[in-house]
């Protein structure tokens, strides 16, 4: 039976086997009057459909960056230097503006940061949502695309009647439910979510982390969730990646994440988690995160790493992947290189 044929007779074993988003390579760099500065440093990893990954690091380490060149939405300037993005086949820094445009809610979608600011405050959520399938689906009647608007609404936990209101009317919780029914206008294979819940008391936190999983869920979407909080990540998401300075240099499931992480960046998030062994005491990294525009030679966390060697500060460390698909960016999992002496 040829690939055809499968996925003819089994499309669930097709989607389950062959990622529906693929990053390879990407690189943007950022253009100053101080300097030119990379914020994403050759990032390559994949999805499945229904799959889902956290991204966490710092502040600056380039988690908005990626979300923001996948979806062709790097401004001046910032400019995308190179690398794919394929979502289902599609390369999607191969489109031109107007087809780049017309992917964004179909193919891949966007959930902002903060929905406080996302909606525009002068018009009705129905008409922001109507304007957004408008201008993407052509010969759909008007009722149909209401209809598709409320059952949209309906997903994630809204009345209908949020149709006809206001943004200055709807609690944080309820904007950031709108921003997410809008996402899954035209059901999209990928969701990139920037800090879905930034600014949300904790319970609203979990009513949203919930709708975004049970809206993958119905659609089979792949979701990219940002953020900072790892207790979040443990919760939600399959795999994590741990950015820093531009680089994925940790990507392992969430259980490897938090039980053996390799990386010693990794290891330090971890271990600033509070716990109930140590209750009261903060644990933090030293250090500062490196500026983009001056890193430093080698591996950019050495001056910050307790466990760094010689080779750390002269040798830029690649990519090494093990039998279980983690991957990990540091000398010390390197074997070739723990031979080297340390600092």
């Amino acid at each position: 039976m040829n690939v055809e044929q499968v996925q003819n007779t089994h499309p669930e074993l097709v989607s389950a086997e062959t990622p529906v988003l693929q990053v390879q390579n990407l690189e943007v760099t950022y253009y100053t009057d101080a300097g030119r500065a990379k914020a994403l440093d050759d990032l390559s990893f994949s999805l499945k459909a229904g799959e889902k990954l956290g991204i966490v690091g710092e502040s600056g380490s380039g988690k908005s960056t990626l979300a923001l060149a996948m979806m062709q939405m790097i401004k001046s300037p910032g400019r995308i230097e190179g690398g794919q993005v394929y979502v289902d086949g599609t390369e999607l820094m191969a489109l031109n503006a107007e087809d780049m445009r017309r992917s964004r809610l179909q193919k891949i979608a966007y959930i902002p940061q903060g929905a406080m600011n996302s909606l525009n405050p002068v018009m009705r959520i129905g008409a922001q949502m109507v304007d957004a399938v408008i201008s993407h689906v052509e010969n759909e009647s008007k009722a149909e695309t209401k209809e598709r608007c409320m059952l949209a609404l309906e997903s994630v936990d809204l009345a209908r009647g949020t149709f006809k209101m206001f943004p200055h009317e709807l609690s944080g919780g309820m904007k950031q439910r709108v921003c997410i029914a809008i996402g899954i206008l035209l059901q999209p294979q990928v969701i990139i979510a920037d800090e879905p819940t930034s600014a949300l008391d904790v319970v609203t936190q979990r009513q949203v982390m919930e709708t975004i999983d049970r809206v993958r869920k119905k659609i089979n979407a792949a979701v990219i969730l940002i953020g900072h909080d790892m207790g979040l990540m443990a919760q939600f998401v399959d795999k994590v990646a741990v950015m820093y300075a531009g680089r994925l240099v940790e990507v392992s499931t969430v259980r490897q994440m938090f039980t053996d992480p390799q990386q010693p960046y990794s290891k330090a998030l971890i271990n600033c988690l509070p716990n109930l062994d140590n209750k009261g005491v903060f644990q933090g990294i030293p250090g500062l995160a490196p500026s983009l525009l001056r890193l430093p030679g080698g591996c950019a966390f050495h001056p910050r790493c307790e466990l760094a060697r010689d080779i750390c500060k002269t040798s830029r460390p690649e990519p090494q992947s093990d039998k279980s698909g983690r991957s990990v960016i540091c000398h010390l999992f390197d074997k070739e290189a723990q031979n080297e002496p340390s600092s």
